[in-house]
């Protein structure tokens, strides 16, 4: 309001022209509103003045709307800028960036006093722009909204990174517009937006726009001073992304130091552990105080400490339950440890840890039991007891088991070989290992159809010490030399045990009985020949002896025990004729010659029918009721000829003997 209204009287007289620009000035020094300019302007119109002092006047009444204005802006621009380094300390403050942007975007509805406020941020390939934080909102539809990038203000904006506005924005045709777009600014009722960009250095990555519910033209002060903020935006923004990643980075380092501090920790328990341990194996303890120190070391309730071949060398408390088979839990635990090479958890609560020195030496294995059931180990510290352990066995060498298998393995490996040593020496060794050579053996020869990694040494060794046997390696193979006579039966006995452990097929080939040294490296090679003989006719996965391959291990025997062969196949016929004096032998022969008729043999030997009918129900009960099938028919005609050849040779005839029938016994049988 106007403190002092100029008098209408006093301007009409004299000197009015100057009262009337007082009066403009008075209301400047007031800050009167607009309105009391228009009234002064009416008031000089109806005073009656002269046309030259009514322009003087309604001139200085424009000058001083127009100073008027012009210090409206100036304030409007002062308290704007004054607003906008409030601002610049508010984002000065360190923030994460989901609450930064909720700071701008609150900061930017309040500079331009509008109805809503949203930022989008552009993705790396820049295909798409999502919404990452908005305030103002009314509806769920726009934060998290993933807009084409091609279409927008936001698009605008990109192509031209500069501010871009438009006063109605579904009718404005410059807009690219989207329906996904459309349908959240109809959704919010939104009408004026103003978008300007983000920047980082000279490339935007990002839009902060403010919109208003109804038709509005933004000035360029408004659109200055929101370009300002989206500056001072990008900065912030880009400076609370810095900050994001270097928290992340400070907290996995931390993590990681932490984790380096208790690596350190930890190698330095287990260095205190190797060094107390060490100490007594220096001081010359035994095996058992080893054992108890390392179930202190582990914090177990038991372990046990196994040679190679199963022999239980010492332990500290019970392994296993009572009434456990140790067979079935130790010889599965070496074979599985030793195969992986490292600590293994068994089903049963316990660990099976390798003893080895070096590659492929087996010194036997470690049996440990926690304190607790499901108690996790440390397997770093489990190796390094093994270690330890590898270590005694190795001292206590020629005082253990240990030494006794390698002794015996070396034994086996040094009959095995060609060739061989003298065999008085290899009989004096014998002795001395507690061996019988002179009794039979049988060769048995083992070769998994399948990745054994190291299980067959391990099971090896086991067996032939329970059978009082000698084992060896051979390409993979298990080589055993077992106490007994039936070679056959010893093989089968070694795929029933072996494959079902190892969970694959295993191939086993077997020779023997043998006596003496020197015929062990010959049963040997038949049985590997055997094994090759197998895999040729494709019979891999199972068991068979040189006897039980027939006239095939006649071939493939180093002695071609012919003698042998003929006995096994028509022994008890033969017998029978030299007994009774028939002719059983020939009456065979001529059946076979026959075809197998009965009535064409009948006529070849000039007998009749029933007599030949009888003669093969007699060699049905001396061969069997199977010597007529076809593999048992092969053996049987090659057996007769052999025989024939054989007593042929003897005799210095080349033909067999007249045809005809027997004497009269063989007649009548």
């Amino acid at each position: 309001m106007r403190q002092s209204a100029p008098d209408p009287g006093g301007i009409v007289s004299q000197g009015m022209s100057e009262d009337g620009i007082f009066a403009v000035l008075e209301l400047l020094a007031a800050g009167a509103p607009a309105q009391e300019y228009e009234a002064l302007a009416e008031e000089i119109r109806a005073s009656g003045a002269s046309a030259a002092v009514l322009a003087r006047l309604d001139r200085a009444v424009q000058l001083g709307l127009t100073i008027r204005t012009w210090a409206e802006r100036q304030q409007q621009r002062e308290a704007g800028l004054s607003a906008l380094v409030d601002t610049a300390r508010d984002l000065a403050t360190p923030h994460d960036l989901d609450t930064l942007l909720k700071v701008i975007l609150r900061r930017a509805r309040l500079l331009l006093a509008v109805d809503m406020s949203y930022i989008g941020m552009y993705d790396e390939g820049e295909r798409y722009v999502t919404i990452r934080a908005s305030d103002g909102h009314t509806t769920a539809f726009n934060v998290g909204l993933r807009l084409p990038g091609g279409s927008g203000l936001g698009s605008a904006v990109m192509s031209n990174p500069s501010p871009f506005w438009t006063p109605d924005y579904l009718a404005d045709e410059r807009i690219q517009h989207s329906g996904d777009i459309d349908y959240v600014v109809k959704a919010e009722g939104l009408q004026a937006v103003l978008a300007v960009p983000l920047n980082r250095g000279a490339r935007p990555f990002g839009t902060l726009y403010v919109a208003e519910r109804k038709v509005r033209h933004f000035t360029t002060d408004e659109i200055a001073l929101l370009s300002s903020l989206g500056d001072l935006a990008g900065v912030a923004i880009e400076k609370a992304e810095l900050l994001d990643r270097t928290t992340a980075l400070v907290a996995e380092l931390e993590q990681h130091s932490t984790r380096v501090e208790a690596g350190l920790r930890s190698a330095q328990e287990l260095s205190d552990a190797q060094h107390r341990l060490i100490q007594l194996v220096l001081a010359d303890c035994d095996l058992d105080a080893l054992a108890r120190a390392s179930a202190a070391e582990l914090g177990a309730a038991a372990v046990q400490v196994c040679a190679a071949n199963g022999t239980i060398l010492c332990a500290s408390g019970h392994v296993r339950d009572e009434g456990a088979d140790p067979e079935s839990l130790l010889v599965p635990a070496a074979m599985d440890a030793h195969a992986a090479r490292e600590p293994v958890a068994l089903d049963d609560g316990l660990w099976a840890v390798p003893i080895s020195a070096g590659t492929g030496s087996n010194l036997g294995t470690l049996l440990l039991r926690p304190d607790r059931p499901g108690s996790v180990q440390d397997e770093r510290l489990l190796r390094l007891v093994a270690q330890v352990m590898a270590v005694q066995l190795l001292v206590e060498s020629s005082r253990t088991a240990i030494a006794e298998g390698q002794v015996r393995d070396d034994f086996l490996a040094d009959l095995l070989a060609s060739p061989q040593r003298p065999p008085h020496q290899l009989e004096t060794h014998a002795r001395r290992l507690g061996i019988d050579l002179s009794k039979p053996h049988v060769v048995v020869v083992a070769r998994p159809e399948g990745d054994a990694r190291g299980k067959m040494a391990i099971w090896a060794s086991s067996y032939a010490h329970r059978l009082s046997g000698l084992k060896s390696m051979h390409n993979g193979c298990a080589v055993l030399l077992l106490p007994g006579t039936d070679a056959g039966g010893a093989g089968r006995a070694v795929s029933a045990e072996l494959s079902p452990l190892l969970g694959h097929p295993v191939t086993v080939s077997s020779a023997g009985p043998v006596a003496g040294p020197a015929s062990v490296h010959h049963a040997f090679q038949e049985a590997l020949r055997c094994l090759d003989a197998m895999t040729s006719l494709g019979v891999i996965g199972r068991s068979a002896s040189v006897r039980e391959l027939g006239f095939l291990g006649v071939l493939l025997s180093d002695n071609h025990d012919v003698e042998g062969f003929v006995d096994s196949a028509i022994g008890p016929v033969i017998d029978y004729d030299q007994q009774r004096f028939t002719d059983l032998t020939r009456t065979l022969e001529t059946y076979f010659e026959a075809g197998g008729s009965p009535t064409n043999a009948a006529k070849k030997l000039h007998v009749h029918p029933n007599t030949v009918a009888r003669r093969l129900e007699r060699i049905s009960e001396l061969l069997g009721p199977q010597w007529q099938q076809p593999e048992r028919a092969l053996e049987v005609q090659l057996a007769l000829r052999v025989f024939r050849v054989r007593h042929s040779l003897r005799l210095g005839e080349r033909a067999a003997p007249a045809e005809g029938g027997g004497p009269p016994e063989a007649q009548e049988t």
